[in-house]
């Protein structure tokens, strides 16, 4: 009789999950998902092959190349300079 006692107001239609949430089983398998297919696509935005990551990359590998534009341009220049001195000695 004790034991019908204690176990008598313990409401077994419930699942755990409307227990522990207030959701059906099937919402929260249903909202589990949604949070898991919107992980899955932030790994994918931040590391995939066209993350920010990669982005930041980019934009710092253009920073250095329109630097190593600069340097080369000066570079030419003082080539150009030195080539028209040694063409100008050349000719006289």
């Amino acid at each position: 009789m004790q034991n019908e006692e204690l176990y008598g107001g313990i409401d077994t239609t419930e699942s755990i999950t409307q227990k522990h949430l207030g959701l059906s089983l099937k919402k929260f398998f249903f909202l589990l998902f949604i949070v898991v297919i919107l992980g899955v696509y932030l790994g994918v935005l931040l590391y995939g092959t066209s993350s920010l990551e990669i982005l930041f990359g980019l934009q710092d590998y253009q920073v250095y190349l329109q630097d190593e534009v600069s340097r080369l341009k000066l570079e030419n220049a003082d080539l150009q300079r030195e080539y028209f001195e040694l063409k100008e000695i050349s000719a006289q």
